[in-house]
């Protein structure tokens, strides 16, 4: 399934944090079909912590979505990521933005991803990516 992911970092070198990301994402997750350009963004909802690096990739995954986002949790972890709270700092964040035309809406995921609405970011690098 074709599926759109979004990285972002703003702890430590954030630039070797999204590569760790992706290169993990690559080996556990599905195929890179096509990486967007990297943005530097301000932080949303907590606005008084470092800006981030954001880019997306588009990726062609045989795993279901629970099962994808799964991965992705693992992987931020290994890359480094810690709890920390709602829009905080991050040292790895990995979003399922798209999965093919599928909906979901739970608390644990929903996809197409709500930062669709809010972030213009999200948008441009969703243009990128399908464009």
């Amino acid at each position: 399934m074709k599926t759109v992911l979004i990285l972002g970092s703003n702890i430590g070198n954030r630039r070797e944090n999204l590569k760790r990301a992706e290169e993990l994402i690559e080996k556990f997750c599905g195929r890179v079909l096509k990486r967007s350009s990297i943005l530097e963004t301000a932080p949303f909802g907590v606005l008084n912590q470092p800006y981030f690096l954001n880019y997306g990739l588009l990726i062609e995954t045989p795993h279901p979505p629970f099962e994808l986002l799964k991965l992705i949790k693992w992987i931020e972890k290994r890359t480094g990521r810690y709890p920390t709270y709602r829009w905080g700092p991050r040292v790895v964040d990995v979003d399922i933005v798209l999965y093919g035309k599928v909906r979901i809406e739970t608390p644990a995921l929903t996809v197409p991803h709500r930062g669709l609405k809010d972030r213009d970011f999200f948008r441009k690098i969703l243009n990128e990516l399908l464009n």
